[in-house]
Formats: structure tokens, sequence, C-alpha cells
């Protein structure tokens, strides 16, 4: 009779991926919370390089689940934790957050440039003047976030084997640069597909609001290296949310939002190429939006009940990118040459 592996403590035992079949040549890598991976990480190789110490207070901005993650790794630890966050932040997620010992400080005001975000790591700025024995993760550009992933790509080579193309959302350019540049070590035509979406400044949009959280961003990372991704895709909150209902429906997989954008993109790339093996990343589970996206009357009340499109409409410039589900043809360049192109064809 086997044994059951006994792990050491939750951040262990939840940190990497299970990979789930979803077609003939189609899987997902299914985080219960992807941001525990470079949080442990990170906080790890901070206290081995002698950065983090017993004592050290543990600041960061965010409004999403790398706090999540942080927290949980810090519960663990005994570091305290401070988050910076904006208005927008779940209710939910906040009070599982404060009951994990974070405390969690709100920016009200967005910064003239750079928009909420700015203004938040200028609040980081000032907090860590306040705590001289202080270290932030800094998920944007820190580089232990990609390379923590390193363990993803390893969990999920070991499982599928043959890896054609990795699709997954971009927010800090983390988990899909990280995955992919790994991967490409054994597979190195491997193709990659990115999912912002409208008005994210992350591939060559002007910065705006946002419908769509826990992708897109107000500013580049560092992290993000543009040449990793031979396509963008652009999805609105009405596709990603009724990608996520039909996780549920389809495959009986309880995911976020941000999951929902990557299932519905990579099963467009899977059944566009039935030769190639495509796995995607679904980041987290979906127990924040029960009261929205699983929610049918609110779906309706914001007039995101309505089929979205079969497929993807394709664009030559980031500027032609509009609402709905767009893509461009990447092609592994950088940014600025991306952006220098004209916006149409000719």
């Amino acid at each position: 009779m086997s044994r059951t592996q006994a792990y050491r403590d939750v951040v262990e035992a939840q940190r990497l991926p299970r990979l789930i079949r979803l077609g003939p040549n189609y899987y997902a890598a299914v985080f219960t919370l992807m941001k525990l991976l470079p949080a442990w990480y990170i906080l790890r190789s901070a206290a081995d390089r002698g950065e983090l110490g017993p004592d050290t207070v543990v600041v960061e901005t965010t409004s999403g689940t790398f706090g999540l993650g942080l927290a949980q790794q810090t519960a663990l630890t005994g570091h305290r934790l401070i988050l910076v966050g904006d208005p927008a932040i779940d209710d939910r997620l906040r009070r599982r957050l404060e009951t994990l010992g974070a405390e969690v400080q709100i920016v009200q005001q967005p910064a003239p440039v750079g928009g909420i975000q700015a203004a938040r790591l200028e609040r980081v700025r000032e907090i860590r003047e306040r705590h001289p024995d202080s270290f932030c993760p800094n998920q944007y550009g820190n580089p232990d976030n990609p390379l923590s992933y390193s363990y993803a790509a390893a969990a999920i080579a070991e499982a599928v084997g043959q890896v054609d193309c990795l699709v997954g959302p971009v927010g800090s350019g983390g988990s899909m640069c990280g995955t992919a540049t790994h991967l490409r070590t054994a597979f190195d035509d491997m193709r990659a597909v990115g999912i912002d979406t409208h008005n994210s400044v992350l591939f060559g949009q002007p910065d705006g609001r946002r419908a769509l959280r826990g992708l897109g961003n107000s500013l580049l990372p560092p992290n993000l290296d543009h040449r990793v991704f031979d396509e963008v895709h652009w999805l609105g909150p009405a596709e990603a949310y009724a990608g996520a209902r039909e996780l549920l429906a389809r495959h009986a997989l309880f995911m976020g939002p941000t999951s929902g954008a990557a299932y519905v993109v990579g099963r467009w790339w899977a059944a566009e190429h039935p030769d190639a093996t495509t796995v995607i990343l679904c980041p987290d589970e979906g127990y924040r939006y029960q009261d929205t996206v699983f929610d049918p009357d609110w779906i309706a009340a914001q007039g995101l009940d309505r089929p979205g499109p079969p497929e993807p409409t394709p664009v030559f410039h980031p500027a032609e990118v509009d609402t709905g589900w767009t893509y461009l043809g990447w092609n592994r360049r950088g940014l600025d040459e991306v952006v220098r192109q004209p916006a149409t064809r000719g």
C-alpha cells in the first residue's frame, strides 16, 4: 500500500499546479493560488541572502492574490506584513488577509502619472522609510518572481511531456515569462501566447480604467519580457467571465476570471492547432467571485450575458485594439519595435 505524502505546511502543499487534461491536445495547469509560488520563493531567497531577518517587516503593494500568497507565508514565518492596496480590493480578500495577520493600507487617490499603482508604490516607499529593517518583495521588478516559475515549468513538463504552446494571463510578467523561458530550455520552439485586457499599458495600449481585474497593468513591470511572446490576445470581462463559468460547467473546475480568459484563448488555439499540445495557466480558484462572475443576476445586470465571439479578430497594431476579443501576432518583438510599426497593415 502506498503512503500519502504529508506536507510540512499549506504553502508546500499548494504552491505547484495540478495538470488536468481538458481535451485531446489541451491541458490546464491549475493552481489553488498561483502567487504562493513566487511569494514563497522570493521570501526564501531573501532570507538566504540575509535580506530578511526574523524581525524584518515585509512591505508590498498589491490588491490581489500576491498579497494573499505573502500573507500565508508570513503567517507561517511570523514576519510582520504590511500590504498597500487600493479601494478596488475585494472585501472578502481583505478580511482573509487581515485574519492571516496582515496590515492592509488603502491608497485612495491616484498619482498624476502612473495612476493608482504609482500612488501605491509611493506609499510603500514612505512605509519603508519608517521601518529601516524592511523588505519589499517587489513582484513587478524582482527577478526571483519569474525564476520561481522554474518549479511550475518542471511540473508541467513532467506531467505533459512535449509542450508546443503555453497560454496565460499577464500582470506582473512573472508567471508567463518565467514559465515560458524555463520550458523553452527543453522545448525551444514552444510558442507563448499572452493575454492582456483593454486599457492596459503592458502591450502598447494607453492606460485607462480596466473592468477586468487580475491582469493588465498601469505601469510597465521590469519582469515583463516582451520578446517571450509569439501572440498577444486582449479580452474583456464578458469573455473572461463566460470562460470561467464554462470551465466550471464543462470541466468542474471552479476558477477565477483570469483562468477563464486563459481557457477561452487556449481552447481556440488548441482547436486551430490540433497537432500541437497546448497548456494554459489557471492562476486561482473562483471563491472570490461567487457573487459576481458566478451569479447570473449580477452578470445580466452588468450587461455581460450576451454570447461572445467564437474566435478573435486579428489586429496589426495595439492602437487597433477595441472592445471584444482581438489578437496580434507579436512574433517575439520588443515593445518599441511593435509600437513603431504603422497602425494599419498598409
